[in-house]
């Protein structure tokens, strides 16, 4: 459904990105782990071309892009099949959770308003939030703008959604919250690309784990291979750092 083949990202002199592989098929929960400046952010913006590659290439529902020269009009065919949940929310402050979700679906999909508003109520009741149709940013937990954040990506229908860390701005609290969405979300058969440091996540509902270090996938498998039974050293060592942290803290 999905695949990135040799994918390299600089900013200035710093290589971000060094030649990653990622494969995605159709109903996969595929998370990416990694230490903080291992590349997974840029990873996963360049596959929804919020930041261009320097090389590559995107293979989508079989059509083969260079990422290098891809042109806008393939970039928006690609977007209007994609979600993308952002780490911060990303929410218009003046616009309530329900102008929020029907926003692009008016504007990008040109679906006339009576129709993305019925679309964005059962999006905002998917995760929750029928109770909050009305309410601004302002008047509602991180964890609620969170969803409506979800609410927006699913409404579009997209064939892939991108996750980009999407508990780390929570309150500890506010997490669960978030994360029973998304499994919801898994259980109902939804592509997903979850960049996330949810270890509990990762090992319910993946199907397939990428670890990356310093711009590279340095191990892949399913979570029990890559979460119990790590093979390379620098991803025992990540693990070993995580399960000390878990213990200092409990």
């Amino acid at each position: 459904m999905l695949e990135i083949r040799n994918i390299h990202k600089s900013f200035h002199q710093n290589e971000v990105l060094k030649g990653v592989d990622i494969e995605v098929q159709k109903g996969d929960v595929v998370v990416i782990l990694g230490p903080s400046g291992s590349g997974k952010t840029t990873l996963l913006r360049c596959m929804n071309f919020l930041e261009r590659a320097d090389q590559g290439t995107l293979v989508f529902d079989e059509k083969e892009l260079n990422l290098r020269k891809v042109h806008k009009k393939e970039i928006r065919e690609i977007r209007m099949k994609t979600g993308f949940v952002f780490q911060n929310y990303n929410l218009f402050l003046n616009k309530t959770a329900l102008e929020n979700v029907t926003e692009g679906l008016i504007i990008a999909r040109k679906i006339p308003a009576e129709e993305a508003e019925a679309i964005g109520k059962q999006a905002l009741d998917k995760v929750g939030l029928s109770e909050r149709y009305h309410y601004y940013p302002s008047q509602l937990s991180g964890g609620q703008q969170q969803r409506v954040g979800i609410a927006r990506a699913i409404a579009a229908n997209p064939e892939v959604i991108f996750f980009d860390e999407p508990t780390s701005a929570l309150d500890p609290e506010l997490i669960d919250d978030v994360l029973q969405v998304m499994k919801r979300l898994a259980r109902e058969g939804t592509t997903m690309v979850v960049v996330t440091h949810e270890m509990s996540f990762a090992r319910e509902v993946a199907s397939k784990v990428y670890f990356m270090d310093g711009g590279v996938v340095v191990e892949s498998g399913t979570p029990r291979d890559v979460l119990l039974h790590p093979k390379e050293e620098r991803t025992k060592q990540f693990f070993r750092r995580i399960n000390r942290e878990v213990e200092y803290y409990i």
